[in-house]
């Protein structure tokens, strides 16, 4: 993995090759007042400024001398301009002048240059920067070796990453902060963790919950529960092939979660953190699970299962049981969790559900702020009829197939009621086609808004 610290440089820029930063409008005026030979460049390669627009002049000697680029404008992605990292050769770049938002233009920076090639190793692309003034670059470097991680956990494949390489990631990740971990798996399961144990016994990889903790006792109790369903077939659900082919990535909620205890470790926030992890693989054999099976979960609700595809709200329910009987004062679940929120707001804007006025604020607030999309959808209770079942308290599947990222919620709901504030994100943890600092692959989705979030609330 590729470190960013040594793409964000500290210190003076003398021999970084300058970036200047020209908006389309006022280039005829700027232009005027270039070198002659840069403006004979311009004129050769039709420069003007535009947006996204780039320019590279170089010196006598054949050496690069300048970078040109077009100013994005309001409405573009704010790692826009970092992301020309990528389109540079290798060498030293400081920008000539303040680009605005500059701690999102070095993140972004970073965070272009990301690759994940362990079976097709490539060479790095070591365009370094010097970061702007007012930029913290251990900070920066932090969030993004974070992303990287996340990245990495969700891009490998399954076959080399099941439910014990992923025991394997959270240990290491508590291990760096001096975190306190357990582990209950196998057929430990049944008796405290039922729904768990249930979906993951069609596997030879053993599910298991994952939990551990740090911070002092008596500071306020921030809980995290991440899905980690390592690979899913959709179970005797079977999902088409087409449907299949990412299914890597549905432990995604879990990798953000590690990416954001690991944060929130790192900074020392004013908390006591709990994560909970369930992790299996929804596999297909004599043991699975079917369609119209019940089970009696953690807190005593009974299930009646309508879908084995929609596992992924089963083994969270188990989580969020344990997670609320401590009545934290946040509880946070992330989860690649419905295709229903993919339709209604595509893979780039993931919905957060929480009946928390002020909490559904703050958050959006600094979701905006650091350039990681979310957008609130309500927690309609009319909904809840569309999981009703006569036979059992809950059924898993909503009827009718509408509102599918609603009702997926409103099930998990019933399994937090204890804690003071409850936060639900159905994330897709996956970028399908590449966009400034996001190349395709596995994706952070929320990590960063919530940090940002939590640090405001617990200082450091």
């Amino acid at each position: 993995m590729i470190d960013a610290a040594k793409l964000l440089l500290d210190g003076p820029a003398k021999r970084a090759v300058p970036i200047h930063v020209i908006a389309a409008a006022n280039w005829e005026k700027t232009s005027k007042k270039l070198p002659s030979v840069h403006r004979d460049w311009a004129k050769a390669q039709g420069f003007v400024a535009k947006p996204g627009s780039l320019m590279q002049v170089a010196g006598a000697s054949g050496q690069l001398e300048a970078v040109y680029a077009g100013a994005p404008r309001a409405e573009d992605d704010a790692f826009s301009l970092g992301a020309i990292s990528s389109r540079l050769p290798e060498g030293v770049y400081a920008f000539k002048e303040s680009p605005g938002q500059v701690a999102l233009v070095a993140l972004g920076w970073a965070l272009e240059l990301y690759k994940y090639d362990p079976y097709r190793p490539q060479s790095a692309r070591m365009a370094q920067l010097v970061v702007p003034k007012g930029v913290k670059r251990d900070e920066v470097a932090r969030l993004a070796n974070t992303s990287f991680m996340v990245r990495d956990l969700i891009n490998t494949p399954a076959n080399l990453f099941g439910t014990a390489e992923l025991e394997a990631a959270a240990r290491k990740v508590a291990k760096q902060h001096g975190a306190k971990i357990k582990v209950i798996s196998g057929t430990e399961l049944a008796k405290g963790f039922p729904l768990i144990q249930a979906v993951g016994e069609a596997s030879p990889r053993a599910p298991r919950l994952i939990d551990f903790t740090w911070g002092k006792a008596s500071a306020p109790k921030v809980t995290l529960v991440g899905k980690g369903v390592v690979f899913d077939t959709g179970g005797l659900d079977i999902k088409p092939s087409s449907s299949m082919l990412l299914m890597k990535k549905d432990m995604g909620g879990a990798a953000n979660v590690l990416g954001l205890a690991s944060l929130i470790m790192a900074a020392k926030l004013k908390v006591r953190l709990r994560v909970l992890i369930p992790a299996v693989e929804n596999a297909i054999s004599g043991p699975a699970f079917r369609p119209g099976d019940v089970f009696k979960s953690r807190k005593g609700l009974t299930v009646e299962i309508g879908n084995t595809d929609a596992e992924g709200r089963l083994i969270l329910a188990d989580a969020l049981a344990l997670a609320e009987e401590e009545e934290p004062e946040l509880l946070v679940d992330m989860a690649t969790l419905t295709g229903a929120a993919r339709v209604a707001l595509g893979p780039d804007l993931p919905p957060f559900y929480t009946d928390d006025e002020k909490l559904a604020e703050e958050l959006a607030g600094f979701a905006a702020s650091e350039n990681d999309p979310l957008w609130r959808l309500p927690l309609w209770r009319a909904y809840a009829s569309m999981i009703e079942t006569p036979i059992a308290d809950l059924n898993n599947a909503g009827a009718g197939g509408f509102a599918g990222s609603i009702t997926a919620a409103l099930f998990l709901r019933r399994f937090a009621e204890k804690a003071k504030a409850h936060l639900h994100l159905d994330i897709f943890g996956w970028t399908p086609t590449a966009k400034p600092g996001r190349p395709k692959g596995g994706e952070q989705q929320g990590m960063r808004a919530l940090f940002a979030m939590l640090k405001a609330r617990y200082g450091g």
